[in-house]
């Protein structure tokens, strides 16, 4: 594509040109401020707590090794299966 009215367009462009900004000697430099909103202090909080809360519910496992251990712990094939076709089509969506 050739543009016709290169020279029009460069001369618009240097027409805009900024001039130097005047110094600003005299004036003070402004201190920057940042302030944290009620919400964000409070998800800091919340993140916080669950980067130092544990991965593993230690009372569930303890429950379950000692039914496991004990062997009253039973696992319906059923359910096992409907619960894996679950996953497995969730993944697939």
């Amino acid at each position: 594509m050739r543009i016709e009215a290169y020279n029009q367009v460069a001369q618009i462009y240097n027409s805009n040109k900024t001039t130097k900004t005047q110094s600003s000697r005299g004036t003070t430099a402004g201190r920057d401020e940042v302030t944290i909103s009620r919400t964000g202090y409070d998800y800091q909080i919340a993140k916080q707590a669950v980067a130092e809360a544990s991965d593993i519910r230690e009372d569930k496992v303890a429950g379950l090794k000692a039914r496991i251990e004990s062997g009253n712990y039973k696992v319906d094939s059923g359910d096992f299966a409907s619960k894996l076709l679950e996953r497995y089509n969730a993944l697939q969506k």
